[in-house]
């Protein structure tokens, strides 16, 4: 099981994409929570409770940006946000690892060491750019002002431990090509140490 993690920006979904076109399973919290969060979703009600209905929109769907700056505006409200999403995320994953047969996974967790689920995996990739690659691409990606930008980056771990905690890093401020090329590098790395250890 390879966590796949980086801050914001740094291209975890343009990765795990390239992984699975090369027939990897890909697991990824973000996608899960998305779910979870669906209209009509207990997770979703208790948020509406929490946060009040603010964070609804008309239709009964969650206010992302409503959301997003109510909890990184405050650690406290970003904890609550977190009690409700992150035991429910977790339980998920660990249904879709369990069914995983294949000879590597890939598990992508955005949160994975601000979470402590370092242990769901066996190895950790980390996506690594530069801070001003970060703000640029979530800038013209999610249209969100600086400010905002900086808040979610501040509240992540730092690049310094993030790295520390890598066993494999993807520097990925070149383009699609050059990360397509270390994904099919680490593709091949990861089916020699699978492999490896079904032999053993």
């Amino acid at each position: 099981m390879i966590g796949l993690t980086g801050g914001i920006g740094s291209g975890k979904s343009a990765a795990a994409s390239l992984f699975g076109k090369l027939g990897a399973p890909v697991i990824d919290a973000d996608v899960i929570a998305r779910q979870l969060v669906a209209a009509d979703e207990p997770a979703l009600a208790e948020i509406a409770r929490t946060f009040g209905a603010d964070v609804l929109t008309g239709a009964g769907e969650l206010d992302r940006a409503a959301l997003r700056r109510i909890v990184f505006a405050d650690s406290t409200e970003r904890s609550r946000l977190e009690a409700i999403l992150h035991p429910r995320i977790r339980e998920q994953i660990q249904n879709e690892i369990n069914k995983v047969r294949a000879p590597y996974c890939i598990v992508v967790i955005p949160l994975l060491l601000e979470t402590g689920q370092s242990d769901l995996v066996d190895r950790i990739l980390v996506i690594d750019v530069p801070l001003a690659t970060q703000i640029s691409r979530v800038a013209s990606r999610d249209r969100l002002p600086r400010e905002e930008i900086l808040a979610v980056i501040e509240a992540q771990v730092s690049p310094g431990t993030r790295l520390a905690a890598a066993d494999d890093v993807i520097e990925n401020s070149g383009g699609l090509d050059k990360l397509a090329t270390r994904v099919n590098q680490l593709h091949e790395k990861y089916l020699e140490i699978a492999i490896g250890q079904s032999g053993s």
